[in-house]
């Protein structure tokens, strides 16, 4: 399933996408879905599985999606983390600062959070002055927690993974390149926006895709970046270094995680600008009025048009 959420005169409903349509849930439902995506994912098995056994009932004669305002999946996260689990944009980061690769990377996998409250998904972003200079977007792919848990073990969990969507991680380098030299990890340079969306791709929808490991779930889906419809970045999620799941029993080692919750991947290989320019010696950076387009195989694609302000 396609789970999103979408406004209509400024009033926001959660929805299922079907056959290009969406089907207002809590309307359809008759009030026993909630019109709340955090609600929705606070009971995610019951309430899936009662869109799963209606899904036959439902007449496809939904609202079209060029009828709506499409806003992130999750408009206000419980909570936002974002990993580092792709080893080659780790080496090329580290790089860019004049540092060697860290061998300490290999031990666990490592995490920073976000800004729950700077959220938004596809269409225009609005980007201040201070952040637009060196501005940078980040292909990453993100997991939707719908189970709260502790102390999780690896094997156990992907259980509390219910979907994915794309992840774009803005970056205002120049403020990052500056804050980084004091060792405690992104911050201005990262809380200003994130987009996620167009919607959450549950897990079953993705099943075809997946490569079941002990150390938890791959899945071969390609991702690419388009700057004004130009391919710059290619990778797939396999060649994710610290699974999803090493992630999370990390994360919830001695703390709870929540339904609600996102966590990023981290950038993939070549998934942004910093990356490109430091490999091909150029220096191109987001401005306004260019197009950011990230593609993740089964999940569509997440656009976004910068305006600086």
């Amino acid at each position: 399933m396609k789970y999103l959420t979408y406004s209509i005169n400024d009033e926001m409903f959660l929805g299922v996408l079907i056959k290009n349509e969406i089907i207002n849930l809590n309307k359809f439902s008759k009030g026993k879905i909630p019109n709340c995506m955090n609600l929705f994912l606070n009971d995610f098995e019951n309430n899936h599985l009662w869109v799963n056994n209606n899904i036959d009932k439902m007449s496809y004669k939904g609202i079209k999606l060029n009828d709506v305002i499409v806003c992130a999946p999750i408009p206000k996260p419980n909570s936002l983390r974002d990993a580092y689990a792709f080893r080659e944009h780790v080496v090329a980061g580290r790089k860019s600062r004049g540092l060697e690769m860290i061998p300490e990377y290999d031990l666990f996998p490592v995490f920073y959070y976000s800004n729950h409250n700077a959220i938004s998904g596809p269409g225009e972003i609005f980007i201040e002055k201070d952040q637009a200079v060196k501005l940078d977007y980040e292909l990453e792919i993100a997991a939707v927690i719908g189970k709260k848990g502790k102390n999780i073990s690896v094997d156990e969990a992907d259980d509390y993974i219910v979907g994915y969507t794309i992840m774009n991680d803005l970056s205002a380098r120049a403020l990052q390149k500056e804050e980084m030299k004091l060792s405690l990890g992104p911050a201005k340079g990262k809380d200003f926006l994130t987009t996620i969306g167009p919607f959450f791709v549950t897990k079953d929808d993705l099943s075809k895709y997946c490569i079941k490991s002990e150390k938890g779930n791959r899945y071969d889906l390609c991702m690419k970046a388009y700057l004004n419809e130009e391919l710059l970045s290619e990778d797939n999620f396999k060649n994710i270094t610290w699974t999803f799941a090493e992630i999370i029993s990390r994360i919830s080692n001695g703390t709870y995680i929540y339904p609600g919750d996102v966590i990023g991947s981290g950038t993939c290989s070549t998934g942004c600008l910093l990356e490109l320019n430091q490999t091909n010696n150029t220096n191109i950076w987001l401005k306004d009025g260019d197009l950011i387009r990230l593609e993740i195989e089964g999940m569509d694609s997440l656009t976004n048009l910068v305006r600086v302000i």
